[in-house]
């Protein structure tokens, strides 16, 4: 079995009361947290319990915010993917989902990632929320301002890692809607 990140849309973001119903499966990456989902949890970033685990491991966001982010970087990336038809096939499919499953957070679950090493998962979660995120949303917009030429050429050489996440209506971790 893979570990994955898993990013979920939601129109409240999940507390120790509840669960937010209903939550819209956005997409999965298997072993990492890829720039994609790191944008996208990148405004008005917030830790949350998890609707998966036990500990205060996941991450919400405003969801506008953070799918304009990525658009924004993918049509950066893309200037230097002119006629690169995986890439444009790629965005076409991200924002098509992203538009179908348009709620008013982004929910990243980040449990199976961050209990990948020794370290305390909520300290990752910590790090991952205070340094890690803003740090990629600063390089992106940096890039997206055309500022960051060096980054931006590193994303753009290996666009997949960071973006060809699988995006679909049912993900290993789905919830009844």
């Amino acid at each position: 079995m893979a570990n994955r990140s898993y990013l979920y849309s939601a129109e409240s973001m999940p507390n120790e009361a509840e669960i937010p119903q209903p939550i819209r499966c956005v997409s999965e990456h298997n072993w990492d947290i890829p720039l994609a989902h790191k944008l996208m949890v990148g405004r008005g970033t917030t830790i949350v319990p998890s609707m998966i685990w036990n500990p205060p491991i996941g991450i919400a966001a405003d969801y506008a915010g953070g799918a304009a982010l990525l658009r924004d970087l993918l049509r950066a990336v893309g200037e230097g993917l002119e006629g690169d038809a995986e890439f444009a096939d790629c965005v076409a499919r991200t924002t098509a989902h992203l538009e179908k499953q348009r709620a008013k957070y982004f929910v990243l679950e980040t449990g199976e990632i961050v209990s990948m090493t020794d370290d305390d998962p909520v300290e990752s979660v910590r790090r991952l929320a205070s340094e890690e995120i803003p740090g990629a949303v600063a390089q992106a917009e940096a890039a997206i301002a055309g500022q960051n030429d060096a980054w931006l050429a590193s994303v753009r050489a290996d666009w997949q890692r960071h973006f060809a996440s699988f995006y679909g209506d049912a993900l290993y971790f789905s919830f009844p809607g």
